[in-house]
């Protein structure tokens, strides 16, 4: 789960998330939201995520805001929970 955190909110290909789903959600506005474990337990689910799903959430208020915060200076929305993975991840992580 925090790898998985880390790869959607961190990971980055010319300063935009490398992932080309988060990309479209978040260049459209959303939040990346939630990871849910085992969310597609499907053979193709745990084969293409390791069975994990994302949600990304759009305020409408704040998508205009969001899309240009991240098409402007790359900086990448997040729900607490993601947040708080990111963190762990960052705390055990060598990389």
């Amino acid at each position: 789960m925090r790898l998985c955190a880390w790869y959607l909110y961190g990971e980055k290909h010319r300063g935009y998330a490398l992932n080309p789903v988060a990309n479209f959600h978040l260049q459209n506005g959303s939040v990346l939201w939630r990871i849910n474990w085992m969310g597609d337990s499907s053979p193709r689910g745990i084969g293409a995520s390791c069975g994990m799903m994302v949600n990304y959430r759009y305020f409408l208020e704040e998508t205009a805001s969001n899309s240009a915060l991240y098409l402007g200076s790359r900086q990448v929305r997040a729900s607490e929970q993601v947040l708080a993975l990111v963190a762990q991840f960052q705390q055990n992580s060598k990389l």
